[in-house]
């Protein structure tokens, strides 16, 4: 599913307009980001949790010359499944 498909379906569930569906949508994904840039995690019970991990730097190597590569420390955004997504997508 993708982003279109995702506001049509919400739309669709919620009995709103595609264009309210696509807001809705987009200050979702902007809020979160928004928190997840200042260090918050986003918890939705029942659903999962976002969180922001850190990636410490590393030295890696270039596979085409073996030359070795300095890989910068990096933030990296992770998701969890709550239990109710992970019962839900195991048909418990």
């Amino acid at each position: 599913m993708n982003k279109s498909e995702l506001v049509d379906a919400v739309s669709k569930k919620a009995d709103i307009t595609k264009v309210a569906a696509q807001e809705a949508l987009e200050a979702i994904i902007e809020c979160v980001t928004k928190a997840l840039k200042k260090g918050d995690e986003v918890r939705l019970v029942g659903f999962g949790t976002f969180t922001v991990a850190k990636r410490a730097a590393s030295t890696g190597r270039n596979p085409r010359t073996g030359e070795a590569i300095k890989i910068p420390a990096s933030k990296q955004p992770k998701f969890k499944a709550g239990k109710e997504l992970k019962d839900a997508v195991n048909n418990k």
